[in-house]
């Protein structure tokens, strides 16, 4: 064996985590109860470059679990959060209406708590500053704590105070002593992507003013399951929520949910306002609306989870039957976005070129590469321009709306997109 192949061999054991977690991330009890199995798959998120195309790709069990004790649903740890999380290819930016939720957000939260000049405003994951940039314009005090260090410096260097560390306990006492404690905790689309979830809660409870407010936003767990998005199951997604879990999740930690909004962010997702358990905010009456509703619907009883997993099979079928259709009647048929939910999709159901051609994303960073496991090739939109596809199969389904709009362009040639989640539909 030469010395390249033994580099790549090392280089791929290196990248493997030897703390598979053996228990509930919330309540510490055995997991059991398989949830969903989508097989092996690739880290959703990887870039795969021109020059690595043929060397070896790891690749690890996509197996979702149920925990029979507190309910809630999680992967196990494969691959530690710092190999994940360091180098990222995700830039919120890129999404025109991921950046208007933001700023709309930014207005409603200044004037629900009173945020002003003299306020401490803290993102956790906060990505390239798409969020806290809409603080700085008003003049806010505020802090990135984003862990990829590729991100984090675009953040910087737009002007948005940030430090590229994992949170935890340890880095919100020293964020504390260095800046003072939080008005505001925001963490977006964060809650799932940390494998100590006790711990990470933990911190915030330390960094939070005694009158302070997080908030978080995390894909609902009942749209999940009714819509069938099983595509937003991810290695880089290591729990998935309900209400009622998550309301545990910051109990344990003496924090409490006092109000909670339904989004249609991400195909269904929860935000939670969150105060310390002694504060004076007051519980609103969605809290115990969506608390009864889940528990009506049975979300703490195990029957409920059973059969989630044949919907998911059935889905692949009817995806593959559709794609194979259209390609024996001659239809040319490419991908739009590379996100980690089509990343799923793609390597669950098995499409690669043989179905798309190519698929395309706004984002320079994932442009001349190849996604994950089944390496498609990625190039700019403009490549659907110069090709004139039949079908536009769009990955991020949940920003369809914005994706057709900036591609009206297609109708020119009679061009249509395809949804494949939760049903197969062409619009």
């Amino acid at each position: 064996m030469g010395s390249s192949a033994i580099s790549e061999v090392e280089q791929a054991a290196a990248t493997e985590s030897v703390t598979s977690t053996v228990g509930c991330r919330l309540c510490g009890g055995a997991i059991d109860r398989v949830f969903l199995d989508l097989g092996m798959s690739p880290l959703c998120q990887n870039r795969i470059l021109p020059g690595q195309i043929n060397h070896m790709e790891p690749f690890y069990p996509l197996r979702v679990f149920r925990c029979p004790e507190c309910f809630l649903v999680q992967l196990q740890e494969y691959v530690a959060p710092q190999e994940i999380f360091s180098d990222y290819a995700y830039f919120s930016s890129y999404s025109e209406s991921w950046v208007r939720h933001a700023k709309n957000y930014v207005a409603m939260i200044v004037e629900r708590i009173g945020l002003n000049e003299a306020s401490s405003v803290v993102e956790l994951a906060s990505n390239d500053g798409y969020l806290l940039q809409h603080f700085v314009e008003r003049f806010i005090p505020c802090l990135g704590i984003e862990p990829a260090d590729n991100v984090a410096k675009v953040a910087i260097e737009r002007g948005i105070p940030t430090v590229s560390q994992f949170f935890g306990p340890q880095v919100a006492k020293d964020v504390r002593e260095e800046y003072g404690s939080a008005d505001l905790i925001i963490g977006n689309n964060v809650l799932a992507h940390v494998p100590d979830l006790n711990g990470f809660v933990s911190g915030m409870k330390i960094l939070l003013a005694p009158s302070g407010v997080i908030t978080m936003e995390f894909p609902h767990l009942e749209k999940l399951m009714e819509q069938n998005q099983f595509d937003t199951i991810y290695h880089e997604h290591f729990s998935y929520f309900s209400f009622f879990v998550a309301e545990s999740v910051f109990k344990r930690q003496g924090l409490r949910i006092f109000d909670v909004e339904e989004l249609g962010t991400h195909g269904g997702s929860l935000r939670i306002f969150v105060c310390h358990d002694e504060s004076d905010h007051l519980p609103k009456d969605a809290v115990m609306r969506l608390r009864d509703r889940e528990l009506e619907k049975g979300y703490n009883r195990p029957e409920l989870y059973d059969f989630f997993a044949d919907k998911v099979k059935a889905t692949k079928r009817e995806i593959l039957s559709f794609l194979v259709e259209q390609k024996n009647n001659g239809k040319s048929i490419v991908g739009y976005g590379a996100p980690g939910k089509g990343n799923t999709l793609l390597n669950y159901c098995g499409i690669r070129e043989d179905f798309l051609d190519y698929t395309v994303d706004l984002s320079p960073h994932k442009q001349n590469t190849y996604t994950p496991g089944t390496h498609i090739p990625i190039y700019s939109p403009e490549k659907i321009k110069e090709t004139r596809p039949d079908l536009i199969f769009i990955l991020p389904w949940n920003l369809m709306d914005e994706i057709i709009a900036q591609n009206q362009h297609v109708t020119e040639w009679g061009g249509r997109f395809v949804i494949p989640i939760p049903n197969v539909a062409v619009v």
